[in-house]
């Protein structure tokens, strides 16, 4: 398949892959490469352009990461983003990058001077979100300050004879108001890009790439019921029919009634073989007295890994295992070059260093919003598509220290209560995640004119367009009250409702 290519430099920026994603809603295609690629692999990609994206390192230190310069005699467009912004102007001939008197972090008000190419349509001034130490001390020769803010002088620089462009900012997030017009004008207006890459066209490129991987192997798929593992399933049998068996390990730690949906709907619904594992006493066993939200993390990786090991040699010639990892799992497990560990997720930190299968991920470069788009292109249920992320540890970390099944009882029964009102308010679509927590901790109460101590239940919902951000939803009182009313009522071991009204950052959306 033919079509534009804009090729993405990873410096270990958080934000690479939204880059290549806001590239994607535009219908261009975009493949993000490390830094360090060679000058002959980047002339076989044949970009039509090229971004530097951001990272957390300084050019001015000894050793940060750097680019083969023979990049800017390709005569092509190339934009950089942050710290691509300042190596460029360090790389090329008379520019000087130094440590900033004042870093600048979060939202600025940037100050246009030029309202062409990448600044088109926009107004002279705007809101666009910074995070830099350093700033670019001198122009390199050829371009100009187009933009400023009140603690970077130079904001934005253009080389308008070479399409050669700098952005101190993030374009790419949502913080910046005008960042996507920005990101439209350089690729349509300076790169002259066609739109004409979509979804359909990932679907087919990840088809014939899973064909390519698993050639006449077996393959089983790690299936949860969740959006990300059924549309990695969904694709893997397109490609391989039936050479893809998908196994269903009821580790004990779901929401209520949810072995059931799958099982039926996987099983019976989309006739895609599918092997039932009863692994709940095993999984608890494991987790008994375990309360660390790392150590319960790893835990439940290693034994999903080991249940699957298990039951690939019952089937013959299994190699590949099928998981529906997405892009801000990734992240948050430290998989950039560069970037920290938030939390690991089971698909990925939580993978054991040895394994016997080796790893189909479909999803691996999506963002949810996208794999909710490919799912609606393969046809998968509505139920299915829109089912708000639960994570791969499962209850396990909404329950806060160690887990039993007393505990997941209680939390089940809340939970199911605040899924039922938030449907039933019809915000279920409207609002990124929504969910009980059950603290290890209890409280006073008073029912019945007695006394009780039971446990408090913490009600989390928050939307967001990425998991890499999030904001607390503002639910209506009377929702809050009625879920509150519910849980205290038909829950007997709570006597409590709390609200978090925590943003991401710096808390994350999960508990643990």
């Amino acid at each position: 398949m033919e079509y534009d290519k804009i090729l993405i430099l990873d410096f270990g920026g958080q934000y690479s892959q939204l880059i290549a994603r806001r590239i994607r809603e535009f219908n261009v295609y975009s493949v993000i490469k490390p830094h360090n690629i060679s000058l002959a692999e980047i002339k076989e990609i044949d970009p039509l352009a090229i971004i530097l994206s951001g990272g957390p390192d300084s050019v001015t230190l000894a050793g940060a990461p750097g680019v083969n310069q023979g990049i800017f005699e390709l005569q092509i467009p190339i934009m950089g983003i942050c710290y691509g912004m300042q190596l460029m102007a360090q790389l090329l001939e008379g520019g000087v990058v130094e440590k900033a008197e004042h870093g600048e972090y979060g939202k600025a008000n940037l100050e246009i001077f030029s309202g062409k190419d990448i600044f088109k349509d926009i107004e002279s001034k705007t809101q666009v979100w910074m995070s830099h130490g350093d700033h670019v001390k001198k122009l390199p020769d050829g371009f100009e300050r187009i933009a400023k803010t009140e603690l970077t002088d130079t904001a934005a620089m253009a080389d308008f004879e070479r399409d050669f462009y700098g952005v101190q900012f993030h374009p790419e997030v949502n913080h910046t108001l005008e960042g996507k017009t920005m990101l439209h004008n350089f690729l349509f207006k300076i790169v002259k890009a066609k739109a004409s890459w979509n979804m359909a066209d990932y679907i087919n490129e990840e088809i014939e790439a899973i064909r390519k991987q698993v050639g006449k192997g077996k393959v089983i798929c790690g299936l949860s019921g969740g959006v990300d593992s059924a549309v990695a399933s969904a694709i893997v049998h397109k490609a391989i029919g039936d050479q893809l068996t998908c196994i269903f390990v009821d580790h004990g730690l779901l929401r209520k009634g949810e072995a059931k949906q799958v099982r039926r709907t996987f099983g019976e619904e989309f006739n895609i073989p599918l092997i039932y594992v009863d692994a709940k006493e095993r999984f608890l066993d494991k987790l008994s007295g375990v309360s660390e939200p790392e150590a319960k993390r790893k835990i439940i990786g290693e034994e999903f890994i080991k249940v699957f090991d298990e039951e690939a040699e019952k089937l013959e010639n299994v190699r590949y295992l099928v998981q529906g990892t997405i892009y801000s799992d990734v992240i948050e497990s430290g998989g950039t070059e560069k970037s920290a560990t938030i939390k690991s997720h089971h698909n990925v930190g939580g993978l054991p260093d040895e394994m016997n299968l080796e790893l189909v991920e479909p999803l691996h470069f999506l963002f949810k919003d996208e794999v909710r788009k490919i799912g609606e292109v393969l046809g998968l249920p509505e139920e299915i598509v829109w089912r708000q992320p639960f994570p791969g540890p499962g209850l396990a970390i909404r329950i806060i220290g160690d887990v039993d099944e007393s505990k997941l009882n209680i939390l089940r029964n809340a939970d199911a209560i605040v899924q039922e009102e938030i449907r039933d308010a019809g915000l279920y679509k409207e609002i990124w995640q929504s969910f009980a927590v059950l603290p290890d901790l209890r409280s006073v109460g008073v029912m019945g004119d007695e006394r009780t101590y039971g446990y408090p239940i913490i009600l989390r919902a928050v939307n967001s367009d990425d998991a890499m951000t999030a904001d607390w939803a503002r639910l209506p009182y009377e929702l809050m009250q009625s879920i509150s009313n519910r849980i205290v009522n038909q829950v007997s071991e709570v006597n409590r409702v709390v609200y978090d009204i925590t943003s991401k950052p710096p808390g994350t959306i999960e508990w643990e």
